[in-house]
Formats: structure tokens, C-alpha cells, sequence
């Protein structure tokens, strides 16, 4: 992530403005102001997981964790978002930890896939 003093820092140094510096970093996906956790876990919202209880998984991790969308736990462990689509919707519902994608997931499945990560 990119920290407000480290753009600061760049800015000074580069010699580029720092509103330039906020619009490079806010316009790449790649990039995000604030500290996230070690592990991403990014659920799918599309219609073929949705039809067969992506919406009950996603509703279970929120709990477990403790924390909605784009939001990180407060140890940082982990980021939950949400995808319109992970492109492995014969698998569905499928969420994504890191690069490994889970798929079938069950409400029931969620708190021993989150004990491993």
C-alpha cells in the first residue's frame, strides 16, 4: 500500500506535485492508501455464484471476521472484498484467498478454511 508520508516523501523527492502523485495512485487498481492484511479473500458476487448461496458465504465471512467490504481486520490479517466475477463459475459459489481459488463453498466450510490461512 502507499502510505500518505511515503507520496509525501516522493512527491518532495521526484519534484512531482502531490495532487499528481494522489491521481497516479488512486487511478491504478493495483494500488491502495490504506494497509491491508496478509490475506485477500476476495468472494464473488456473480450470478452463478449467487444462485447457489454466494451470498450466504460472503454474509458468513463478514461475520466470522468481523469487518463488511474492503475492509481489513483490525490485526491485519485479513481484507475481504468483494469481485464481480471470478471466472470460475462452475465451481460456484468461489472465493479467492491469495491465488487459490475455493470453490463450493459452503457457510459451514468458511471458519476451517479461515483456521488455515
Amino acid at each position: 500500500y502507499l502510505p500518505e508520508p511515503a507520496l509525501r516523501h516522493l512527491s518532495c523527492r521526484l519534484n512531482i506535485a502531490m495532487s499528481r502523485m494522489y491521481s497516479v495512485a488512486t487511478f491504478y487498481s493495483q494500488f491502495y492508501l490504506e494497509r491491508r492484511g496478509r490475506n485477500i479473500i476476495r468472494a464473488c458476487r456473480g450470478t452463478a455464484c449467487h444462485v447457489r448461496g454466494g451470498k450466504a458465504v460472503l454474509d458468513t465471512i463478514k461475520k466470522r471476521l468481523g469487518i463488511t467490504d474492503n475492509e481489513t481486520t483490525p490485526d491485519y490479517k485479513f481484507t475481504l472484498e468483494t469481485v464481480a466475477c471470478l471466472g470460475a463459475c462452475a465451481m460456484g459459489p468461489v472465493i479467492m484467498a491469495g491465488d487459490k481459488y475455493y470453490g463450493k463453498m459452503k457457510p459451514a466450510k468458511i471458519q476451517s478454511l479461515l483456521d488455515t490461512l
